[in-house]
């Protein structure tokens, strides 16, 4: 059995038609949202997992972009004198 054949039979369900494909990825959203949002509920050390990512991801951000921040400006808004 190649690779090939493992993926022939999804891929005529799911991606041949265009219709089903986006159907299938709006429903497959709706469900992955509600099951998201039933597992944060029930398990609240997964806001800290969230809350890790999102520090490590706010710092990767202020790193690549020194420099080029609003913070960055020091005299946004002044006028030099003529």
């Amino acid at each position: 059995m190649t690779w090939y054949r493992l993926f022939e039979g999804p891929y005529r369900i799911f991606a041949r038609r265009n219709y089903v494909n986006v159907t299938f990825v709006i429903v497959g959203a709706f469900f992955g949202e509600r099951v998201a949002c039933y597992v944060i509920d029930r398990w609240s050390c997964v806001d800290i997992v969230f809350q890790m990512v999102d520090y490590g991801i706010r710092k990767l951000w202020e790193k690549n972009n020194v420099g080029k921040r609003f913070e960055d400006i020091s005299v946004l808004g002044e006028r030099k004198p003529e």
